[in-house]
């Protein structure tokens, strides 16, 4: 796969055009404040009537307008509400308002891919999605860096969606250690099989686990956490410096022939089956539908994952530990 970086983008493009970024929440605030310092100066914020982000972006020194009215005023527009508002968002307030010509970025594939999104046939529709979440996006940039981003174009009604999508993407810092391309259809589903699958579903599950497997065997709770939690954050930052093997060095031999010992009788073959079976439900829209029908109702699976949560005797433990290092 080939990668880009700043010298294959052309900065003046999204210098030159009106930004509009919809959002300011865990993507929103960094890529607008990335934006703004890497020399956007026509930029809003565009959010709902009554958004209780509207006052940080105030303070972030950006003005606020509804989507509607950034359709009006922009000539690029950042959806970075959640995926499930998309739809909605660019039927009743975009859609009816943009400027012909006028572009739309993404963060995420799944609006367009699984057709939420059916944009007019004049607009430009690009990706630009960060590997990381917006705490990161920023503060890499911050260090001079950044994050390795994906980007890909769906739709080029004017000729100049490919060079948009350098130029924003490289607008964020990613330019600065590398632009991979991709598809929206890629970049989707392989982003949403792994929240399932590895990070967001798996490793908390695991964590949970662990945790409980030693508590009640009469381990104290915070020796636990520490074994359990803790140190996934040491292992993780060694992993994202050397990678797998190279992690291994760093490791004792006990704990390498612990992996050797335990791994397997974990990660199983019947794991590996319902891997496939998640990634055929992304695939399929299954997973969509599921997301779109506990929103409309108002999310009674989310909210009852979350008070379960929240509820976990390992949060009570936590809050003690990190209480330690203040």
């Amino acid at each position: 796969m080939q990668v880009y970086f700043d010298a294959d983008a052309d900065p003046d493009l999204v210098r030159s055009k009106r930004i509009a970024v919809l959002g300011y929440g865990n993507q929103g605030r960094p890529q607008a404040l990335n934006l703004r310092d890497s020399g956007v100066s026509q930029m809003r914020i565009a959010l709902r009537d009554g958004s209780p982000s509207a006052g940080r972006a105030g303070a972030d020194g950006f003005d606020v307008m509804t989507p509607a009215e950034a359709a009006r005023w922009a000539d690029i527009l950042v959806m970075l509400f959640p995926d499930e508002e998309q739809a909605r968002v660019y039927r009743d307030e975009l859609a009816p308002h943009m400027k012909p010509g006028a572009a739309l970025v993404f963060a995420h594939g799944l609006a367009i891919h699984f057709g939420l999104v059916e944009p007019r046939a004049d607009l430009d529709v690009v990706l630009a999605a960060p590997k990381g979440p917006g705490t990161a996006l920023r503060d890499e940039y911050l260090q001079g860096g950044g994050l390795l981003s994906l980007f890909a174009v769906h739709q080029d009604a004017t000729g100049s969606a490919r060079a948009l999508a350098f130029s924003y993407t490289a607008a964020l810092g990613s330019g600065r250690v590398g632009m991979l391309e991709t598809s929206f259809a890629e970049e989707c589903e392989a982003d949403l099989f792994n929240e399932q699958a590895v990070l967001w579903g798996a490793i908390p599950e695991l964590i949970h686990a662990g945790f409980e497997t030693l508590v009640e065997a009469g381990f104290s709770p915070e020796v636990a956490y520490l074994e359990c939690l803790t140190e996934l954050k040491l292992i993780a930052d060694l992993i994202y410096q050397r990678g797998i093997a190279g992690m291994r060095w760093t490791i004792s031999n006990t704990a390498e022939f612990g992996a050797l010992k335990g791994g397997d009788r974990i990660i199983t073959a019947d794991t590996r089956t319902e891997m496939r079976r998640i990634l055929r439900e992304v695939k399929n829209g299954s997973f969509v539908k599921d997301l779109i029908a506990d929103a409309e109702s108002g999310y009674p699976l989310l909210k009852t994952s979350r008070a379960k949560a929240a509820a976990h005797p390992i949060e009570a433990v936590g809050a003690r530990l990190r209480a330690l290092k203040s």
